[in-house]
Parts: structure tokens; sequence; C-alpha cells
């Protein structure tokens, strides 16, 4: 008994060294609480806020035509996540940041096991790889994930590791791996990465059977059991395009890509080397190098690399994807189908951190095995990417930058103030943001009339955008970024561009705001946020009501009264 315990411990060392050091990595979440500081872009701005209104809205499981009133007088329940998302429950069941701190942790401990399974079954549980196989499930288990991406990158390797036990061992696949394929789906994104991940299983299928001539039922299964998960967790988006309770999304007037073929080529380039914001895999100082370095030594002591060269290919072609989805000669395709218009297959480089960090581990055997010092190097170049992405932490990297803590972010206290000095109930009027996130006001209970969705109705769109109109008809590229594409539905102010964060330190001011306060009033607006003051409040027909500020919030907040 003793020695089996000695010798699992042996053989897991280096694993149990990497969870301590994913610990120390999670620890300002815990420690530091709300006073963190966490990203901004795609999460403070937008995901977050969507989790709690839908929590706090009694209407998770609402029909696809139920409306919440705290958005654009009346946000489809379709927009919203679905009921069987774990992320929506965490907001039920803890608190938002709380929350956050749970899906950072889920994220980072099934990333890392889930690597380390995957890396081992590749090697064959060889102990000399064990250390190659923690090391690089350590390094993607750190890596800048997307926070509301959840499982949806992080979960990929999990996923194929069940997916490949299933494929080898058939109806005698231990119960584990089935219940990976089957709960994955409730904390992961069909629509972000896993259609593109089960596509390629599916094909993976077919040319088994092919080759074999023999059908493998159990992988069949594994495919059918995930997919039809994934299609009950969206039913909201099926009922609503199918059935009742649709409406015409925004997303029918995209018109994305139209980038010149030198453009084209210097998007393959900078994802190919820098990647994505949203699936940031940090392999440009070591891993490249790391895997360059190991196909010159294959090359030159000729050693066969087909699984790292086939895992390279994967990278550039997946970058070159990426970027002709936004070539100007794409919009042949996606103006004859609605479909290729409306739904991003560019986004299948969610794909490539994976396959980084499977050709770092590839390059690191080759190293081990086949140059003198293997083992110094090995650890050495595991050390320096480690080094590379701790940093990048988020209470370490926005720190630095400058962005506010969640709190901060949020001003519950200030808004607190706001709502009462207008005192009446937030749902007797609507508001608007300049200067500053609508996600703010909307985390604070206030009604809005702004928001940031990834889907709302296009009419919505069309009367929104007679109020910021004049501005927008200043700045083409405001312009532009409104009408192609218009997620972000906002006051745009022409002078101030796509900054919408502006601190109680700014000496910034808005001289000349050209708004359509008419059709603002019609829409419900009564009252106006900003983040500056605004000098010809007067001519527009707005009436400056105070400022707010206090000593823990970054924000300076002027509130204009819309009188009309």
């Amino acid at each position: 008994m003793l020695s089996t315990i000695s010798r699992t411990i042996s053989i897991h060392k280096w694993a149990a060294l990497a969870c301590l050091l994913i610990i120390a990595y999670l620890l300002p979440y815990f420690i530091l609480g709300e006073d963190t500081h966490i990203r901004v872009h795609d999460n403070l701005d937008s995901n977050i806020v969507w989790y709690k209104m839908l929590a706090e809205s009694g209407q998770i499981f609402a029909t696809p035509s139920t409306t919440l009133p705290y958005a654009i007088n009346g946000l489809p329940r379709s927009a919203l996540s679905s009921s069987l998302d774990l992320m929506v429950w965490l907001y039920v069941w803890f608190e938002p940041f709380t929350a956050y701190t749970i899906n950072q942790t889920i994220m980072r401990f099934v990333a890392f096991f889930g690597m380390y399974g995957l890396l081992r079954y590749f090697f064959r549980s060889n102990q000399r790889s064990n250390l190659i196989a923690a090391g690089s499930a350590l390094c993607f288990a750190i890596l800048p994930f997307w926070p509301s991406g959840a499982l949806s990158i992080a979960g990929l390797p999990i996923a194929l590791w069940a997916f490949l036990k299933v494929r080898e061992h058939g109806k005698h696949t231990p119960v584990g791996y089935w219940l990976v394929i089957g709960l994955l789906p409730l904390h992961s994104s069909l629509i972000l990465s896993f259609v593109f991940f089960l596509s390629l299983m599916a094909l993976l299928w077919v040319i088994d059977w092919i080759r074999m001539k023999q059908v493998n039922v159990a992988f069949f299964l594994a495919l059918a059991l995930m997919s039809s998960i994934y299609l009950i967790k969206n039913y909201l988006v099926i009922i609503s395009m199918f059935f009742s309770g649709g409406f015409t999304s925004h997303r029918a007037e995209f018109d994305l890509g139209h980038n010149s073929f030198g453009d084209t080529l210097n998007l393959f380039s900078e994802n190919f080397l820098t990647a994505h914001t949203h699936d940031m895999s940090v392999h440009l100082q070591v891993i490249l190098p790391a895997v360059v370095l190991a196909v010159f030594v294959a090359f030159f002591k000729k050693i066969r690399f087909d699984y790292l060269a086939l895992a390279m290919l994967a990278n550039f072609l997946l970058s070159l994807w990426y970027a002709f989805w936004y070539w100007e000669g794409m919009r042949v395709l996606k103006d004859a189908s609605m479909i290729f218009n409306t739904f991003n297959f560019s986004r299948i480089h969610f794909l490539s951190p994976v396959i980084w960090y499977i050709a770092f581990a590839l390059a690191l055997v080759i190293l081990l095995k086949h140059v003198k010092w293997g083992k110094w190097i090995v650890a050495s170049l595991l050390i320096l990417q480690i080094m590379v992405l701790f940093p990048l932490n988020e209470e370490t990297k926005y720190s630095r930058i400058g962005t506010p803590t969640f709190e901060g972010f949020y001003s519950q206290e200030l808004f607190t103030e706001i709502k009462q000095y207008i005192g009446k109930d937030p749902e007797d009027y609507r508001v608007v943001s300049i200067a500053m996130h609508p996600t703010i006001a909307q985390y604070n209970g206030l009604y809005t009339l702004d928001t940031y969705n990834v889907t709302y109705p296009l009419s919505y769109k069309h009367q929104f955008r007679q109020i910021i109109a004049p501005e927008l008809a200043k700045n083409q590229t405001l312009e532009s970024y409104f009408d192609t594409w218009g997620g972000r539905l906002y006051m745009y102010v022409a002078e101030l561009g796509k900054d919408y964060m502006f601190s109680k330190n700014s000496d910034e001011v808005i001289d000349q705001l050209d708004i359509n306060t008419d059709q603002l009033h019609e829409m419900g607006g009564d009252y106006v946020l900003s983040a500056l003051p605004i000098s010809n409040h007067r001519e527009l027909g707005l009436v400056f009501e105070q400022s707010f500020e206090n000593a823990s919030s970054p924000w300076k907040i002027y509130l204009y009264r819309v009188d009309v």
C-alpha cells in the first residue's frame, strides 16, 4: 500500500507542484476580492452584467419572446444565456465576484488536468515525459483565457482526451470520460468553439469508418451525446429561429470583412504570431522558438516529427482562415447567404491555443530525447514560459495598465447616491450613458436605452441610430463601426472615438455634442449620465442637475435631465 502511494507521488510530483502554482496564480481573487483588477473588454463591460441581470430577473426559464425591461425598453430573453448554462447559476447562487472567482478556478484546473491527461495519453504515460506533460499543462492552464468563454477553450483538451478514450476503448470506456462528454456543454459554448471541435471529431469518425471499414458505435454515440446536449442547452436560439418568439436581429445587417489582400496578409501574420484577444496563446517569446529549434534538431538528426509538423500546419491554416474571413473577396459568400453573414466561421481559431501547447510539448520531447543536456533545456524553456505567463494574471496585468478594480468599475456607492438624488423608482425612468459603458448603469439597477449585447432587435438599432446620427456623421470610423456591426449600442461622441472610460482625473470636456434629443425623449430617455462635462448641454435641451464623485470611485458622473 505504502509503496503504491509512494510510486503515485513520484509519478505525479510535477503535477502536484503545478497545482500549487495554479493556486498561487488564483490567490489575488481570493485575497483581494472585489478590489481585484480584472479585464474590462468583453468582461466587466458586458458579460458579467448579462449574467447578473438575468440571474436577478426572475426570467431564467422565460420563453424567448419574453422581454427584460432593464435594457432597450425590453431586451428579448433569447438574447441572453440559456437556463442550462452553469455560468447563469453561478450568478444565481453567489454574488457576482464570487461567481467570477469560481469560474476562474474551474477554468484553470479543468484546463490543467485536461491537458495533463491528454499529453500523458499521447506519451503513453512515459515517466520521462511527465515533467513535459505537467509543465506544458501548467502553461496552458494559466493562459489569459477570456473569462466568459468558461470552458470553451480551457475545456478542449479534456474533451479531446475523452473522445480519444472512447474511440480507443469503445463500450469499455470508463464512465468518467462519458461524464466529461455529457457535462462539458453546460459550461462551454457551442458557437464559440465546440461546433468546430465536434465537426473535427465527426471528420475523424468518418476517416476511421473508411479506413477500418467498420463503424465505431461508441465514438458515434459520444458525438451524438455532446451534440444533443448542446442543442438542448441552446433551445432559446432554436425556438427563436424556427418557431415562435423570434425577432430580426441587428446581426442581419452585419457587413464585416472589407480588408484588402495586403491587410489580410498582415492580419494573418498578426494572428499567427500573437493570436486574438479572445484566444491568446502567448506563444511568440518561448514556444515558437522552441518549436523551430525542435524542427531543426529533428531534421538534421533525421528524426520523424510528423505530429509536430501537423500541429504547426494546423495553426498556420487556422490563422490563414481567420484572416481571409475578413478579406473583401469573402463578401461574395457572405452576401449570398445569411448564415455566412451572421455566424462567425473564423472562430475556428479558438482551437489554436490547444494546438500550440500540444506542439510545445511535442517539441520539448524531441529536445529532451535528442539534445545534450536536454532535460535542463526543457526545464529552462518551461520556466521561461511560466515567467512569461504569470505576470499576465488579471491583477498584475490590469493594475499595471491602470484600469479600475471590479468594485471601482461598478462604483455601487456612487450610483446609490445618484439614484437617491433622482428619487424615483428606476423602472419609472430611462437613462443613457456618455463617455462610459452603459453596463455600469445596468449593474447598478438603472434601466438603460443603450446597451452592449450580442443580439437585439434590428428595429431598435434603427431607432437608436437617429439619436446619435449627427455624431456618427462627424466620424467615419464610428459610423462604419456602428453600421457594419453595432453590438455596442452606445451614445457615441465623435471627438472621443471608441474611448468609453474617462476617470475623474480626466481634464477632457465634450465641447460640441450633437445628438437628437427629441428622439432620445421620444424613446423614453429621461437622464443622461456622462463621465465628462458637456459644454453645450443647454443647446441640446439637457438640464445639468449635479455631479457625483467619492473617494472610492474612479468616476465623476455628471447628471443631465432631458428637458425638450
